[in-house]
């Protein structure tokens, strides 16, 4: 008699084990009503009384699938990210939402269509981190009853038509072409005055003529192809300058 009472409790105490993880939360269901939370390590139950339901407490990652919207500005794309975050409350986790993973990841795709379609394209492209605060703020309010707690929301892929794509591109292109024109025009300007001041120094300046024509022939080097004929002397652009300066208005006699 004793020996099947003591096989009974044995098998009793077997089938009431539970070993919690350390990254693991159990919740505790007698005759249907939740009783208790076992913590990890070692836990026994009543077997056919009460039953467990588990709940993995680290924080998890959930996709969002690729989303096709409309933005603001009338132009479809295709959009996905990720969900992070954890149950932060394995009680309201297991008995206020079905399934907490289905429902988060619903939400974050309404969420995540609602955001978008309140942006105008420029603003998608430009301003990818602070639409992950938007979703993963809108996420976050509704699913904090829910006993989850989220990390964050990234978006990760932003695919458009391909023609727009190329009429990007070719907008992009035109940009950088006319800041090119626009830097060569400025470095045009700024090499004509330089070219005046020179003139305006030269002409004023005895023997700068001279010293220029030098560092010009010292600056073709010492080549062999290198010919330098000199159909006038120097002397000859000086007295031209000389005489210049003497006929010009209100100059002496």
């Amino acid at each position: 008699m004793w020996m099947i009472v003591g096989a009974v409790a044995l098998v009793l105490v077997v089938l009431g084990a539970r070993i919690v993880q350390q990254y693991e939360t159990s919740i505790v269901f007698t005759l249907g009503r939740y009783s208790r939370t076992l913590g990890p390590g070692l836990n026994f139950i009543i077997p056919l009384v009460e039953w467990t339901r588990t709940v993995d407490m680290r924080i998890l990652t959930q996709e969002i699938p690729k989303q096709q919207v409309i933005t603001k500005d009338n132009i479809p794309v295709s959009i996905n990210g990720v969900v992070y975050y954890k149950v932060s409350d394995a009680e309201s986790a297991v008995i206020k939402v079905q399934e907490y993973r289905y429902a988060i990841s619903q939400y974050a795709q309404a969420a995540l269509r609602d955001v978008i379609g309140g942006m105008t394209l420029d603003e998608l492209l430009a301003e990818r981190e602070q639409i992950g605060q938007a979703i993963q703020q809108n996420v976050a309010t509704a699913s904090k009853s829910w006993g989850l707690e989220v990390s964050a929301i990234k978006v990760q892929d932003i695919d458009m038509p391909e023609e727009l794509k190329k009429m990007m591109s070719r907008q992009a292109s035109a940009e950088r072409e006319k800041r090119a024109t626009i830097t060569k025009a400025e470095g045009d300007k700024l090499a004509a005055e330089n070219l005046a001041a020179a003139a305006k120094t030269m002409l004023s300046s005895t023997g700068a003529m001279q010293l220029r024509t030098l560092q010009t022939i010292d600056g073709l080097g010492p080549t062999a192809s290198n010919t330098v004929i000199f159909l006038l002397p120097v002397e000859v652009f000086e007295g031209i300058k000389a005489f210049a300066a003497a006929n010009k208005p209100g100059a002496g006699s």
